[in-house]
């Protein structure tokens, strides 16, 4: 899977279990294809970095940026965002995606279920 990047998660089906593989600064991250929140497909849902919100003294946002370093995948559904490095909600941390390990060996990757 030479072909896997930061932006494109690969679905494949292990076992009857679709898995979302994806590279995540150099490494490889697996997991399960199934929103934590409401059961939506979420590592097909748009990746995309943090948004950083830039607020003045009275709360009024001044302007917002994106954080490159942190990039999450975007739940189709209902657009509950996960953080790719963890698996964690944004808004919730309790809820978090099920992850799996990933070997790298000769060009080859496997996800362990």
């Amino acid at each position: 899977m030479s072909d896997l990047s930061d932006k494109t998660a690969k679905i494949c089906e292990v076992d009857g279990v679709e898995i979302g593989v994806i590279r995540h600064k150099g490494d490889i991250v697996a997991y399960k294809n199934v929103c934590p929140h409401q059961g939506g497909p979420v590592c097909e849902g748009l990746k995309m970095p943090q948004v950083c919100v830039e607020l003045d003294d009275q709360q009024r946002t001044l302007r917002q940026t994106f954080n490159e370093d942190e990039l999450h995948f975007v739940c189709p559904w209902h657009g509950w965002e996960f953080k790719i490095a963890t698996g964690e909600a944004v808004g919730d941390p309790k809820y978090k995606m099920k992850r799996y390990n990933v070997v790298e060996r000769g060009g080859e990757v496997y996800v362990e279920v």
